[in-house]
């Protein structure tokens, strides 16, 4: 029986600021990736989420990022792997702290943006998220694009990885994501062309880039961005549709 987690990323407003759903969107979703306050998010913000996560029952995962509010952490930033190790271990134990006052577990970690797809090709950005990873909390799960150097890090520090892939992103030739300055050849609106992209991800392990190649691929959890308008109306689609192909939607705790 396939079984697979369908995560969110949320808790990316920042004081005043709103983006995205997150209280819709958590009924969809059984696991949630809460921004650390680098790219969204801020300390109210964290507390905020954390609690209400825990309230719903959600796996909850460290989304950090490049210190980039202005560009939603989606801007590249050329740095060091040594302040990159630093400022994943800076967000994730920011978040764990929230985790431990709420007495619930912090189960994984999730970098966002431009972070995440540097750590899906530069083997040297991965390795630095991966050792800051396993110092914060060894028994953290890494998630990870599908088949990146990030998973590959993730594997050879003895990490439990997911590897991740996306119901509203298109794909390239190399399995890594279309960038986003690709406009709209890199975002999926149409919401049955996007069910339709994970359920062939899901059965037949396998995706169709934007240039019309299949691209092998393997899927553990499946991504629904909390920013996209269009976020709780594609979860919700998404879970009915898993659910009457017979595919259990669970966290990755209850995958054996």
């Amino acid at each position: 029986m396939l079984t697979v987690d369908l995560n969110g990323d949320i808790g990316e407003s920042f004081g005043v600021y709103k983006i995205g759903n997150d209280r819709l969107l958590m009924k969809e979703v059984t696991s949630v990736n809460i921004a650390c306050g680098y790219h969204a998010g801020d300390h109210n913000t964290m507390a905020q989420t954390v609690k209400l996560a825990a309230e719903q029952g959600l796996e909850i995962g460290a989304h950090p990022g490049y210190q980039d509010l202005i560009g939603f952490g989606r801007r590249s930033i050329q740095t060091t792997p040594e302040d990159i190790y630093h400022m994943i271990v800076y967000q994730v134990s920011a978040l764990k702290g929230f985790c431990q006052l709420f007495h619930v577990p912090l189960k994984h970690v999730k970098p966002h943006g431009a972070l995440y797809n540097e750590a899906a090709i530069n083997r040297g950005v991965a390795d630095a998220i991966a050792q800051a990873v396993v110092d914060c909390d060894s028994s953290l799960i890494l998630y990870g694009l599908a088949g990146s150097e990030l998973i590959a890090a993730g594997r050879a520090k003895n990490l439990k990885v997911a590897n991740e892939v996306f119901a509203d992103r298109t794909y390239q030739d190399n399995g890594t994501l279309t960038p986003r300055h690709f406009g709209e050849r890199a975002i999926i609106h149409d919401e049955e062309v996007a069910v339709a992209q994970v359920l062939t991800i899901l059965k037949g392990n396998r995706v169709q880039s934007i240039d019309g190649n299949w691209v092998s691929m393997e899927a553990d959890t499946v991504c629904i961005h909390g920013d996209n308008e269009q976020a709780v109306q594609l979860g919700r689609r998404l879970r009915y549709v898993l659910e009457q192909e017979g595919i259990t939607v669970s966290p990755l705790s209850n995958k054996s």
